[in-house]
């Protein structure tokens, strides 16, 4: 028996370990399609109502007020961010070792935390109210690996992960223009972001009550896309360290990506002062984030169709590619006065989504499934998005100390330039790594596992 013979044989401890159903009849009678549609929607709407209680307040400018020497608005993207940095640094080891049955009531748990920091941000005169912000972020960070824990490891994946991915782009747009509204309505700048969650926790207990009905992969899934189980701490640094040279380069790339969708999400509003010259309406946050949305989908869920994981994993790395060239692509129109700003931040939102979905949705995801290697999604996903978010906030802190003159769209375009050229260099090392590290497709019929 070849090794790869092996890792298509599933042995009753895999199907343990890995919490696997049943070939024929899992929790229900009901076809395939039907959960794959109702784990869509269950993923999405968690995540989407999630991002109601995070990303509410960058919709308030707070004008003219400082803290420390920087911004409050500033200041509270910081905090928040900082929180939700060292939870993903958290998370590398508490998704990681997660069992099954826990995901749901963390989910609840966390997001509630992350309420009652927001009560705590309307009851806390500024600038004491931005320590709660970042409590807010340190209990939100592993909402995503919570409930991508109920996705992985199936034929669908990419078609599931690709509807989660599509709440976060949505749900960035639609809860700002949720907090400009409230603020229309003459709700105060420090109440605007909990009442901004309080009206999405009946839909987020639905959704969680769907995720928690999801049935886990059964024996097909894991025969193609290998068995997902939790992870020790030897088992983690032993798989990353396998594939050491590869997986860093795409971290990299992963964060440089991070660096720039944290800048166009959190500071919406300043930039699109600068590319308006007026302060936006609530809707132009959710008009720039649906064609954004509708492309990444198309292009990340299509991978589902293809069954050959290394075909899958080097395609991924190849959208991650196109969407680099489309922001290059987008930045020398603006320089050519080709394109107006609207067209700029949907070209750039959609160049750097692109990338930051395919790392979510296929990249690590097929990874696995093309080394075969025992683990999960969640742990290499943690390591990236750590990383991904300490540079986010390096950022950030380097754009005040450094006091970069002219404006924030001048200072997000550098950027862009700067980032798009290193993420390209990374892409291609890992392309050129992994072609010559993983050479033998692993791909795995089906329909030969009930024979």
């Amino acid at each position: 028996m070849t090794a790869v013979d092996r890792d298509l044989k599933i042995t009753p401890a895999d199907a343990s370990v890995a919490g696997v159903a049943p070939l024929s009849g899992s929790r229900t009678n009901m076809p395939d399609w039907f959960w794959q549609i109702w784990s869509v929607v269950a993923a999405f709407g968690t995540y989407f109502c999630m991002y109601a209680f995070r990303k509410p307040f960058t919709a308030a400018t707070f004008e003219d007020a400082m803290v420390a020497g920087v911004t409050l608005k500033t200041a509270l993207v910081i905090s928040q961010t900082l929180g939700y940095m060292l939870s993903k640094f958290i998370g590398i080891k508490v998704i990681a070792e997660m069992p099954p049955h826990r995901r749901a009531g963390g989910i609840l748990l966390l997001v509630m935390i992350a309420q009652f920091a927001l009560v705590l941000f309307g009851l806390l005169p500024s600038p004491w109210n931005v320590g709660s912000l970042f409590l807010n972020g340190l209990s939100l960070g592993m909402v995503f690996g919570l409930v991508l824990g109920f996705l992985e490891g199936r034929r669908s994946t990419e078609a599931l992960t690709a509807g989660l991915c599509t709440s976060f782009i949505l749900a960035d747009g639609m809860t700002k223009s949720v907090g400009a509204w409230l603020l229309i309505q003459k709700v105060p700048e420090p109440w605007m972001p909990s009442v901004a969650g309080l009206l999405f926790v009946v839909p987020l207990v639905i959704f969680v009550a769907m995720l928690a009905m999801i049935p886990p992969p059964n024996q097909r899934d894991i025969a193609e896309r290998a068995a997902r189980v939790t992870m020790s701490s030897n088992d983690r640094w032993q798989l990353y360290f396998r594939y050491m040279f590869g997986l860093t380069l795409l971290v990299i790339l992963y964060l440089l990506i991070s660096i720039l969708r944290s800048i166009r999400s959190d500071f919406a509003p300043e930039l699109w002062l600068d590319l308006l010259g007026k302060k936006a309406v609530p809707a132009i946050y959710s008009q720039s984030e649906y064609c954004v949305a509708l492309g990444v989908l198309l292009a990340n869920g299509s991978a589902v169709f293809v069954r050959d994981s290394r075909r899958a994993f080097f395609i991924s790395l190849g959208i991650c590619g196109a969407g680099l060239g489309l922001i290059l692509v987008a930045l020398l129109c603006r320089q050519a006065a080709m394109i107006d700003g609207f067209t700029l931040m949907v070209l750039i939102g959609l160049g750097l989504y692109l990338p930051y979905v395919a790392v979510h949705t296929k990249v690590f995801e097929r990874f696995l499934a093309m080394t075969r290697e025992r683990g999960n999604l969640g742990f290499l996903m943690y390591v990236a998005d750590s990383i991904g978010y300490l540079g986010v906030v390096g950022v950030l802190l380097g754009k005040n100390l450094l006091n970069i003159e002219g404006s924030f769209l001048n200072f997000f375009l550098l950027v862009c330039w700067i980032a798009t050229g290193l993420a390209l260099c990374c892409l291609a090392g890992s392309w050129r790594y992994f072609s010559d590290r993983v050479r033998e497709p692993k791909l795995v019929v089906a329909a030969e596992v009930t024979r």
